[in-house]
């Protein structure tokens, strides 16, 4: 079940642009909306990296919010009958990693991580993938072993809006790069999730793990 402070995204019913980085956002595109009702996609709104759980299995969903650090409700319009609808979560991989693990038995386990690795990997340009990766461990060259294949694979994910998809990344621009790895550290390597869920804004909770965040780009780079 979602909390009532979850934040909201919506899937469009009508075209629209991202009022931070300009990308147009095709009616069925996910957005979120600011405090002063801006458009945000996903990947400006710092949402990209979570994983959706779609209605329907009510013991799933419960736990996997319970184990969500970060969360958000997804919704859409019902013209025939106008007002929002719930079509399911926006969770943490780990959290619904850990509710499944308590929901189902061990061969349905596999078989649920099976089909979701199946339209990850087919989502996937693996060459280009490894290219990008290669050239975070040579900008990057301490950062933890096997993070670089995470990070790469993360940005590069197609038709996600990512900052692996731009054309500057796929020329394996480095402040490209650079941006894909300092969104994996603000996730990973400090508590900015933890203040978006509990209601700071975006730019304040960003501003907040700055310095970690530079910190760790020192240690990674060193």
């Amino acid at each position: 079940m979602a909390k009532s402070d979850d934040i909201s995204v919506f899937i469009l019913s009508n075209d629209a642009v991202c009022s931070e980085c300009g990308r147009e956002l095709v009616r069925s595109a996910w957005m979120t909306l600011t405090p002063e009702k801006e458009v945000l996609c996903l990947a400006c709104a710092d949402l990209d990296h979570l994983i959706f759980l779609p209605a329907g299995d009510a013991a799933l969903t419960r736990r996997s919010r319970k184990y969500s650090t970060l969360a958000a409700l997804v919704v859409q319009w019902s013209r025939a009958r106008k007002r929002y609808e719930r079509q399911g979560l926006l969770v943490e991989a780990e959290a619904l990693d850990r509710a499944e693990q308590e929901c189902l038995a061990d061969s349905e386990v596999r078989e649920r991580r099976r089909e979701r690795e199946a339209v990850r990997r087919a989502a996937l340009d693996q060459t280009y993938v490894e290219s990008f990766a290669q050239r975070i461990r040579e900008l990057f060259p301490d950062c933890p072993a096997g993070r670089e294949q995470i990070i790469a694979e993360h940005a590069c994910l197609k038709y996600s809006g990512r900052v692996g998809r731009s054309a500057a990344a796929k020329d394996l621009d480095e402040a490209a790069v650079r941006l894909a790895v300092v969104a994996h550290i603000r996730h990973v390597e400090t508590n900015y999730d933890q203040l978006l869920a509990r209601g700071q804004a975006r730019r304040e909770a960003r501003a907040q793990v700055e310095a970690e965040i530079a910190r760790t780009l020192g240690r990674w780079s060193a």
